[in-house]
């Protein structure tokens, strides 16, 4: 652990999902800013290996890619070993990996709605609380450790066809909760990020077919970029954010408040 005038500093992360998107840029800022990352990629293993070597012609520590099925809890407990080993010790843990599919109510097919809903709830919630089970025993012997978990808008505003998004996203917000207010005394902190619509690959899509009226619903007048969502990231990871803990900060221009 290093210390700042007698205060602890995030000196390495693990960011899950940091191959692409939210997870690339959050992973970049902080290696910008001389923490060490842990590259954790679920199929995008080209992408996290050019990240790495982009981040390292920057000059930043020397980062590493990791892979890990995030769906599998087995794969999540030996992957966030695995950086503990390798960065002696993990101080910042930012759960970023998720899918979105639309699991509508009328579904016809029960095993397909029933096989899709655990898909999405092990892969966006249950691999944060697997990959939190394992990295809390260091932070706790440590005395130090932040816990940043992407959410969505759609934890608050909710889904109608993919409800299961939504109670996964509603789950990592519960989940920081919880957490704030069982470690505070080991001098562990945690935040949630609820960013609206991102300018990402996997929103591609549907911003393409709906872009107008998803900006009119925003009174910023824009979409947010990815670096809107790493700014507030690399803020929680700075010593300026340790007396918050518990708290969930939405990333949406306006869309939605509550």
């Amino acid at each position: 652990m290093v210390y700042a005038k007698g205060r602890p500093t995030v000196r390495t992360a693990l960011v899950t999902g940091a191959s692409r998107g939210i997870g690339s840029a959050i992973a970049t800022r902080l290696a910008l800013q001389g923490i060490r990352v842990a590259l954790h990629y679920g199929q995008s293993q080209d992408d996290a290996i050019q990240l790495a070597a982009i981040l390292r012609s920057q000059g930043a520590p020397e980062p590493f890619v990791v892979h890990a099925d995030v769906a599998d809890p087995d794969a999540v407990r030996a992957m966030v070993l695995r950086c503990e080993e390798l960065m002696d010790g993990v101080d910042l843990l930012v759960n970023n990996a998720g899918i979105f599919v639309d699991t509508p109510f009328d579904m016809a097919n029960f095993d397909e709605w029933s096989d899709t809903w655990n898909t999405v709830l092990g892969t966006n919630l249950m691999s944060a609380v697997h990959a939190v089970h394992t990295v809390l025993p260091g932070m706790r012997e440590r005395g130090f450790g932040k816990i940043i978990n992407v959410a969505s808008r759609s934890a608050f505003r909710a889904e109608t066809t993919a409800p299961a998004y939504a109670v996964s996203k509603a789950g990592m917000v519960s989940l920081t909760r919880c957490l704030a207010r069982a470690e505070a005394t080991y001098g562990i902190r945690a935040y949630c990020i609820a960013p609206g619509w991102v300018e990402t690959a996997m929103a591609r899509d549907a911003v393409a077919a709906m872009h107008d009226e998803i900006v009119r619903d925003i009174p910023m007048g824009r979409i947010a970029s990815v670096q809107d969502v790493a700014g507030v990231a690399a803020f929680l990871a700075s010593q300026d954010a340790d007396y918050l803990t518990g708290i969930t900060i939405d990333v949406n221009g306006g869309s939605y408040l509550h």
